[in-house]
């Protein structure tokens, strides 16, 4: 099937999400693992928009030796991709952070001034896959220190919490907000990642819901997922728990 053809099937039938900001994704075109193409962005934001989402706040990674991203080379993929929609015809309200991996790359920007705050004092911030860094707690602080509160992104994926889920306690429980993917919640990643989503939401500790959308196969996994029972599940938990939308107001001066 060709680009034109998927991107144009859109059924009337689409459920809506329950909210309609998403705070994390990945369609800066260019400069990560997600959207290659301003091309491809503008077709991915069309079918989030499909979902019900009426602000997007983009947020590419920035992590050292991978996706070793600064201020300048976010900012102008972010210009690319405005332009883009623009020509494109397509009006959504959009603003631009990162997703930033805890890292000394991280902490370099973060002593020197340079992140850029997801909306108001929040920042999104991610572990590795591999491990929980090992001065995690004294970075948090640092983060919050500096005037910003933090948001966790995924915290559902991290593997090494599996058998010691007490870490989750502490680490809502000391103010880090939580943001579990869409995806997740699908059973996208996995039947473990799913179970530990749902346990957080049994806790209250999901605060923020996101895509986390990276391409078009999460396209059409999120699509099946606002068709099933699970998502009328978790709505049914999650409406008015989160605080998505909370970030359409305006940031305090």
């Amino acid at each position: 099937m060709g680009v034109f053809n998927f991107f144009n099937k859109k059924s009337d039938n689409t459920e809506q999400l329950f909210f309609t900001t998403d705070i994390h994704s990945h369609v800066v075109p260019g400069i990560d693992d997600g959207s290659p193409s301003v091309e491809r962005s503008v077709e991915l934001v069309k079918r989030m928009m499909d979902w019900g989402l009426e602000k997007l706040i983009v947020t590419p990674h920035v992590t050292q030796d991978t996706f070793e991203n600064t201020p300048e080379i976010i900012t102008e993929a972010y210009g690319e991709l405005r332009t883009g929609l623009s020509q494109a015809g397509i009006d959504i309200e959009m603003d631009y952070s990162a997703e930033y991996r805890i890292d000394e790359m991280f902490v370099e920007q973060l002593e020197a001034g340079i992140v850029r705050r997801l909306h108001g004092d929040y920042l999104l911030v991610e572990n590795s896959y591999i491990q929980e860094a090992f001065n995690l707690d004294q970075i948090l602080f640092q983060i919050i220190m500096k005037g910003f509160r933090p948001i966790l992104a995924h915290p559902e994926r991290y593997i090494y919490y599996y058998d010691k889920r007490e870490r989750y306690d502490e680490l809502h429980n000391n103010g880090i907000l939580f943001q579990v993917n869409l995806l997740s919640l699908a059973g996208h990643y996995g039947k473990e990642q799913k179970k530990i989503a749902e346990m957080l939401i049994d806790k209250n500790y999901v605060d923020f819901v996101a895509t986390d959308l990276h391409r078009r196969g999460h396209i059409e996994a999120i699509n099946n997922y606002l068709a099933s029972k699970d998502y009328r599940r978790h709505r049914e938990k999650l409406e008015g728990r989160i605080f998505n939308d909370r970030l359409r107001e305006p940031s305090p001066k």
